[in-house]
């Protein structure tokens, strides 16, 4: 067994109608973040959590802001594309933890869904939870969105 850690943190974004998305889900009515992919900082965590558990690296080496073919690219799709890479280095998850910071919007209502769309993607029970910063720093004055993640892996036998 190993274990993976992930941190993503991204800016809300100037644009009003970019969308926020968090843990595979839209969230109603707030602005999205600034990215070069969907920018969604839950899912980006629990890549790079991934990613880490099974020594390939981090989210950057795969899908690299700078590549335009993942401009706009849906964090499902990613997601999808890294359990791929898991697998082929011989791992396959067996439980994920994510921690969302954030002081706006109010996600509560939004994390059964999160845990639900995760889950069911990586085939392993996701759990969501959120937090704020308590007004402390960039994440404090609501400038933007963290997540951290952690996750076990194991290997296939």
């Amino acid at each position: 067994m190993r274990i993976g850690h992930g941190i993503d943190v991204h800016r809300f974004s100037e644009d009003a109608q970019r969308e926020l998305r968090l843990g595979l889900v839209r969230i109603d009515g707030a602005v999205g973040l600034s990215g070069h992919s969907d920018a969604d900082v839950a899912t980006h965590a629990l890549i790079d959590a991934l990613l880490g558990a099974a020594n390939l690296g981090d989210i950057g080496r795969h899908f690299p802001d700078d590549d335009p073919k993942f401009a706009g690219v849906a964090s499902r799709t990613m997601l999808s594309e890294t359990l791929l890479r898991v697998a082929a280095a011989g791992f396959r998850p067996v439980s994920a933890d994510i921690t969302i910071i954030a002081e706006r919007p109010k996600l509560a209502m939004y994390m059964p869904a999160m845990v639900e769309e995760l889950s069911q993607v990586v085939g392993c029970v996701v759990s969501v939870k959120a937090t704020t910063a308590e007004g402390l720093g960039a994440l404090g004055r609501a400038e933007g969105i963290a997540a951290t993640a952690v996750t076990l892996v194991e290997e296939m036998s």
